[in-house]
């Protein structure tokens, strides 16, 4: 498996998890995508740091190419599913303590 069809999977379980099993529904919160570009923003910045001083290596045959400061786009889409999937969980385990 690829690092881009990995990422991709790991984007669509962590939908499904949002809207269908969890029903947390933060991807239809104005919140979420409000507030999104801060962990992007650091996301960034690590990748960034690990991945421009050769910490972290990528094989070229397993990613798509194009990169966002050092890193392969796929960590955009792994950081998103990461969030997205602890998010969704911090909120429903919040919602069944009340």
């Amino acid at each position: 498996m690829t690092y881009t069809a990995a990422a991709l999977l790991g984007v669509a379980g962590a939908v499904v998890v949002d809207l269908v099993v969890l029903r947390t529904r933060l991807l239809r919160r104005r919140v979420f995508w409000a507030t999104y570009p801060i962990v992007v923003f650091f996301q960034l910045i690590s990748n960034g740091i690990l991945t421009g001083r050769g910490i972290v290596r990528y094989d070229p045959e397993a990613v798509l190419g194009p990169r966002v400061v050092y890193a392969p786009v796929e960590d955009l889409l792994f950081g998103f599913a990461l969030v997205l999937l602890t998010l969704s969980l911090w909120t429903w385990w919040g919602s069944r303590e009340r």
